[in-house]
Formats: structure tokens, C-alpha cells, sequence
């Protein structure tokens, strides 16, 4: 079982991620010749998707070495504050986080506080956050997705509104979007996938020896 899972996780990390310059650069890598020549002699550019991993005879050695090289680089900080343009123009926007998030978490079996004990954010943080006072960053947005097992509509929205949007040339939003897509929510899964790409920066509350949530941070 764990093998097809982490085996799935390297197929869609292949078909998807899109960076090609870091691609590009990995030893043994043979890049394919863009430019074609149709039947009507005119020149076209084959797409970009051609450059990716999936395409190579050498896929395997190719992953193991970037996935040698990697280390998470997306740290950043669990929100942000609003600016005072910003807080006036939430005032009469229907799609803010504040104003998206209860219909999202409902839709999971969720409350903001069932929620917020899964993260690994201070209490008084995670309430701002709630009432639309502090806006979280992607990392954040990612975690609270995994631990309420979001579909993948319903995290699409909440990154569209606070900003955001999965981009396929990033290491960490290409895994995030094979655990969404395939729902694998399973702690043990998760982390072990996250493990396998060195994702290490989302702040996801790890639980005590009763089941329950502990924030690092509490």
C-alpha cells in the first residue's frame, strides 16, 4: 500500500511540475528539441509539457536527483497583517476569507475552533485570522486543508480569495495537489509524502499520546 501511494505520488510529481530551468539543469537531462518543422515547412514550437520529467527515458535516475537536492525553501509565516486599503475594501467584498471560510469548513464537519486545534497557531493568531484581521499565508491555507480533508474546489477558492493559486513549478504545491486530488488524508500517508520531497514548513499541529491536537506553539 505504501508503495502504490508513493509510487502515484512520483508519477503525478513527473506528469506535473513544471520547473523547467530546475529540471533543465539536472545531470543527464537531454533536452528535446523545441523547435519542429511541419509539412508545410512552416516552424512551430512543440509546448512546454514536453520538457517534463514524465516525457524522459531517464526519468527515475532524474527524480532521485532532484529529489536529492531539495530542501524547503517555503517557509514563510503562518499570516499576514491587512493593510488599511485592504480591510476597507473586505468591508464590502462577499469573497473574503473571513466571509468564505464558515461554508468551507461546515462543508468538512468543521468549526474554525475544531480547526484551529489542528494547526500549529497560536490560539489568539488563528482568531484574528477568523475575523478576517490577519490573512493567512499559503502554507498555512495548505495545512488547514489537509487536516479538514478540503476538496480541492473548496481549497482552489480559499487560495483565489486570500491571493493564492497552486503553480505547478513549486515542489510543494505540486505535492500538496497530489494529496488533495487523491484525498490522502491519512496522518501517516500524508507526512510520509510530505517526508519523500522534504516538505517540512506547514504548520500542522502534531497529535499527543490521547489523539488530540498540540500546537508547537502553545
Amino acid at each position: 500500500m505504501e508503495q502504490n501511494y508513493l509510487n502515484g505520488l512520483d508519477e503525478y510529481f513527473c506528469a506535473n511540475f513544471s520547473d523547467y530551468v530546475r529540471i533543465s539543469a539536472l545531470e543527464g537531462y537531454k533536452m528535446p528539441e523545441m523547435l519542429t518543422v511541419g509539412r508545410d515547412g512552416n516552424i512551430t514550437r512543440r509546448p512546454s509539457e514536453d520538457m517534463r520529467l514524465c516525457y524522459r527515458e531517464n526519468c527515475a535516475e532524474l527524480l532521485a536527483q532532484l529529489k536529492k537536492g531539495l530542501a524547503d525553501t517555503d517557509f514563510t509565516f503562518s499570516f499576514r497583517f491587512r493593510s488599511v486599503r485592504e480591510r476597507f475594501h473586505d468591508r464590502f467584498d462577499k469573497y473574503t476569507f473571513a466571509k468564505v471560510l464558515p461554508a468551507v469548513l461546515a462543508r468538512c464537519d468543521e468549526t474554525p475552533q475544531s480547526a484551529g486545534e489542528k494547526l500549529s497557531i497560536e490560539p489568539r493568531f488563528w482568531q484574528m485570522i477568523v475575523k478576517g484581521k490577519l490573512y493567512p499565508e499559503k502554507n498555512t491555507l495548505f495545512a488547514l486543508a489537509l487536516v479538514c480533508r478540503m476538496s480541492v474546489t473548496d481549497i482552489n477558492n480559499l487560495l483565489k480569495v486570500c491571493g493564492f493559486r497552486l503553480e505547478q513549478d513549486n515542489v510543494r504545491d505540486t505535492v500538496v495537489g497530489y494529496l488533495l486530488e487523491q484525498k490522502i488524508f491519512n496522518e501517516e500517508m500524508r507526512d510520509k509524502c510530505l517526508a519523500e520531497y522534504k516538505i517540512t514548513g506547514l504548520p500542522i499541529a502534531e497529535k499527543t499520546l490521547d489523539g488530540t491536537h498540540s500546537s508547537v506553539l502553545e
